[in-house]
This record gives structure tokens, C-alpha cells and sequence, in this order.
């Protein structure tokens, strides 16, 4: 029996490889997509960076109740384990797969992959770029990029007609013919650098209350470490807010004073501070 030959992408919280909020996959037999499947996932931290959510558009608030990785995953893993991985930019989706296999403590299995991205430079070369958006276009591959099931579905796409343009038996044949290796590789997982503490800046943000009010809320340096004060009801009786909360998941939904940069500051911050 062939080994499964799977598409995989990965959608991130923030710049933590273990930090993965959906996953998409693209399940190729006999030359065509046969299967498709999506899952979004809560990591471990639930930080968001703002850069994130405008890639993706997945919100805290959108996987506070969903699985986390082992479950979200457990389907998949065999497969995945198994069979040979695609992927646009491998290294980026297997280096979610393996962090975060890494951060659960489960066991990292050695993975056959091969990068469509790789792939698309030597069979569609084009001086505009591979990216997945741009290959696709070219080929006529219609998907939604930065959904994990559609961009999932797009690689597979791209891996296929690769295969076809080539005259290639199958996907395997065409990756040995251009001198790619799809032999399983045992690689470690990325592990992530320590933020050295530092003093805090100067942190404001303005932030929308349920019934349209404006709080602000300020990140002061206490004896204790690091905490947010808000001007809200909650805020002026040293609460945890929902405000605060928002800020610290990294959710900018309510926020009004569009300094984006400054919430993902405040959760490397939060993050040194302990």
C-alpha cells in the first residue's frame, strides 16, 4: 500500500513556532485532491500577535473553546507521520508540527517532506516570485490564501500540476527526478530564543468598552512586576478586566488607538516579566 500523501499548512497565534491556531490538510490519490480538512486550534498561550490576526483573521476569541494541539491533531498525526508532507515553505509548517509536538512532549517521528515552494521554482519559475498566492494565480488554482484548508488544497493543487506539466508517474517520481529527497528526515524542533527582561516602556492604549466608552489602560512597573491598569469600573477596583484580558491575549478588536505594535511589545513584556 502507497504512503498517504498529505498537503499541510499551519496558521500561527504569533511568532512562537508552537503556537499553531489552525491547520489545514489536502489528502492526494490517483493524481487528484481526494479529501480536505480544517481545524483551528488553541494554543498553549493564548497570545495573539496583531500581525497575525491580519494574515489570518483568527481571533482569541475563536479558539478560547477549541482543542488543543494533541486533540486537534490526533487524527491527523498518523498520516502525517506516515505518508510524505507537502507543504509551501516546509520549513515553516513542519517547524509548527515539530515545535509543537516538542512542547506537548509527544514523540517527533522521522517526516518525508517535499516544499511546493521549491518545487514551483524549478517547474514554474517566474521573476515575480513562487509565492503561493502568485503560483497559483498563474496556474489557475482558485483558493482563499490564508485560510489553512484552502492553502492546504492550493499546495496539493500546485504538486499536481507540477506532476502533469512534467510528465511525471506521480509526485514522488517528479520530486526524485528534479533531485529532491522525500526520504523521512529526524530534525530537532526550533527552540525559542529568551527574551532578556527589560525595563518597561511607557505603554498606553485606548480600548472600546461594550457600550461604546472609551477606557485607557496603562502599563505600570510595581514592586510585584508588570501590570495593566485600566480606567474602567472593574480597573479602578484593581480588577482583571475584560479589557485588559483583550490586551494581554492580544485580541485588538476593541482597540481604538490602532497602535498595534505596542500590543505585540506588551506581550513580549508580559512574557520576560513572568
Amino acid at each position: 500500500m502507497s504512503r498517504p500523501i498529505v498537503a499541510l499548512d499551519f496558521e500561527t497565534a504569533n511568532e512562537r513556532r508552537d503556537s499553531a491556531c489552525a491547520v489545514g490538510l489536502a489528502w492526494i490519490e490517483g493524481g487528484a485532491v481526494v479529501r480536505r480538512e480544517s481545524q483551528l486550534i488553541r494554543p498553549r498561550d493564548l497570545r495573539f500577535s496583531p500581525g497575525n490576526i491580519r494574515v489570518h483573521g483568527i481571533l482569541p476569541a475563536d479558539v478560547r473553546n477549541q482543542p488543543e494541539f494533541p486533540e486537534a491533531m490526533a487524527a491527523f498525526l498518523p498520516d502525517l507521520a506516515e505518508g510524505l508532507i507537502l507543504a509551501h515553505n516546509a520549513p515553516f509548517d513542519l517547524g509548527v508540527l515539530r515545535a509543537s509536538l516538542a512542547t506537548y512532549g509527544m514523540r517527533i517521528p522521522a517526516l518525508a517532506s517535499l516544499c511546493t515552494l521549491q518545487l514551483a521554482r524549478q517547474v514554474f519559475p517566474d521573476p515575480a516570485g513562487c509565492g503561493l498566492g502568485k503560483v497559483a494565480g498563474r496556474l489557475g488554482i482558485r483558493f482563499e490564501h490564508h485560510d489553512a484548508e484552502e492553502d492546504a488544497y492550493a499546495c496539493a493543487e500546485i504538486a499536481l500540476a507540477a506532476t502533469r506539466h512534467r510528465g511525471a508517474a506521480d509526485i514522488p517520481t517528479l520530486a526524485r527526478s528534479l533531485g529532491f529527497s522525500t526520504a523521512p528526515r529526524l530534525v530537532e524542533p526550533d527552540r525559542p530564543m529568551t527574551q532578556p527582561r527589560r525595563e518597561a516602556p511607557a505603554l498606553r492604549f485606548g480600548m472600546r468598552g461594550r457600550t461604546g466608552n472609551r477606557y485607557e489602560v496603562t502599563l505600570e512597573k510595581r514592586p510585584a512586576g508588570l501590570s495593566l491598569r485600566c480606567t474602567c469600573a472593574a480597573g479602578r477596583y484593581a480588577l482583571r478586566c475584560r479589557h485588559v484580558t483583550a490586551l494581554c491575549d492580544g485580541d485588538v478588536t476593541d482597540l481604538l488607538t490602532g497602535n498595534h505594535a505596542d500590543v505585540v511589545a506588551l506581550s513580549r513584556l508580559l512574557a520576560a516579566d513572568g
